[in-house]
């Protein structure tokens, strides 16, 4: 079958769209539709529409009506539409459900593998459990709609940092909705976005962290731990590290690359990207002795399990710095559940993983290290993330001004 053309004209004023329709046999049917647009100052956006209309019809056989956005197939015998029956379901008229399965699956490619496996599992969880009794359609879902639920998660006693997650996924969704033409408006302008709670990190104490990396020394976390411990790395920095990142001779490590999970064919399994959080999540930093000695260690290990298990080792993860005894990556739930189970194994106050990389920091903010530093040493993206976080440890710098204030004031008379 012939590629379908088209062209741009001229006709009372206004830009016509000209589409050249072929059917099986090459013959070909001509179809005017409206842009809507004057001539004047239009000309480059007409032709640019009509790219998006030819690859639209190309991809579903549809072409615009010429009324507001809306869409239909045509028979390419005619020129005509085709029957109602034969035509698509407007989107505003899918299932609210349907729209979200479909709206995260395009998104897909454009999004980090671990947001879209939170964006899945919230469409596929709650949000699920909520609208599929209710079975509406996407034009159908009203702010006061939305407003319910997030009330309803708030009554289940989470917090509204919960809530802000599902905040932001309906608006991008709903904004998505709108620029397509699905709809009209964006319900979500009209729901409130609760305040973010203020957040307090739960932190190990040094003796509590000490304590951690002693009992933890044949744990297979060990160096994972170690490493959290020295650096506040993230879970997948720490798991991305690479032996090529580490510069034995300079005493310095680059933290570049990051391992995530993403669900295949109803598994989860490691995802290695070079694609970091925000631009200073790329750092360079000393290479501490204490991690030095572990790495070395490390790097001995591997050789000695590349032997013993000969064919059996993998071989696709040699430059990774954590990898199991058969050679493979670490995953990332397993940090978590592992490091979960250690703790009960051996008593110690429980903690999430990712609380080591506040222990570190908040250690050093107690200890005088300057909150300049302390971010640039987590890779935040802005000074304001690590002050909102850590503002509150940091006596040390108070203790300080407190003296120059009083030593100023102390120096000259106070009236009587």
């Amino acid at each position: 079958m012939m590629k379908t053309t088209g062209s741009v004209q001229e006709k009372n004023g206004r830009f016509y769209f000209v589409i050249n329709l072929y059917d099986a046999n090459g013959k070909r049917r001509i179809k005017w539709i409206s842009t809507g647009l004057t001539v004047r100052g239009n000309k480059r956006k007409a032709e640019s529409m009509l790219r998006e209309v030819l690859l639209h019809y190309d991809e579903t056989g549809e072409l615009p009506t010429g009324r507001g956005g809306a869409y239909e197939k045509v028979d390419a015998k005619t020129a005509k539409p085709l029957p109602q029956h034969l035509q698509p379901v407007s989107k505003s008229e899918m299932l609210f459900l349907d729209y979200l399965n479909e709206w995260v699956q395009v998104h897909k490619a454009s999004i980090q593998p671990a947001t879209f496996i939170s964006y899945n599992q919230m469409i596929t969880g709650r949000i699920t459990q909520y609208f599929e009794p209710l079975g509406l359609k996407l034009c159908e879902v009203t702010p006061q709609v939305l407003d319910e639920f997030q009330e309803k998660i708030l009554l289940e006693g989470y917090t509204t940092n919960t809530v802000i997650h599902y905040h932001a996924i309906f608006g991008k969704a709903f904004k998505d909705a709108v620029r397509k033409d699905y709809l009209e408006t964006n319900p979500m302008l009209k729901v409130d976005r609760p305040k973010k709670n203020s957040f307090r990190p739960n932190f190990y104490s040094k003796d509590e962290v000490q304590q951690l990396l002693e009992v933890s020394q044949d744990d297979p976390l060990h160096l994972c731990i170690l490493i959290t411990a020295y650096y506040g790395l993230r879970r997948s920095e720490v798991l991305g590290l690479k032996w090529s990142s580490i510069d034995f001779e300079r005493k310095s490590i680059t933290i570049n690359h990051k391992v995530t999970e993403q669900l295949v064919n109803g598994k989860y399994v490691p995802v290695v990207s070079d694609v970091m959080k925000n631009k200073t999540s790329c750092r360079t930093l000393p290479l501490i002795p204490a991690v030095e000695e572990e790495l070395l260690k490390q790097k001995e290990r591997q050789q000695l399990y590349r032997k013993l298990f000969k064919k059996s080792y993998s071989t696709e993860y040699l430059d990774f710095v954590c990898t199991d005894q058969e050679g493979k990556l670490i995953r990332p739930n397993f940090v978590t559940e592992h490091f979960d189970w250690l703790l009960t194994k051996y008593g110690l106050k429980h903690i999430r993983f990712h609380d080591l990389r506040h222990s570190c920091a908040s250690l050093m903010v107690m200890n005088g290290v300057s909150m300049k530093q302390v971010q640039e040493w987590l890779g935040h993206s802005t000074f304001s993330t690590t002050a909102d976080i850590y503002a509150h440890l940091d006596y040390k710098s108070k203790q300080g001004s407190a003296g120059v204030i009083a030593n100023l004031l102390g120096e000259s008379k106070l009236p009587k």
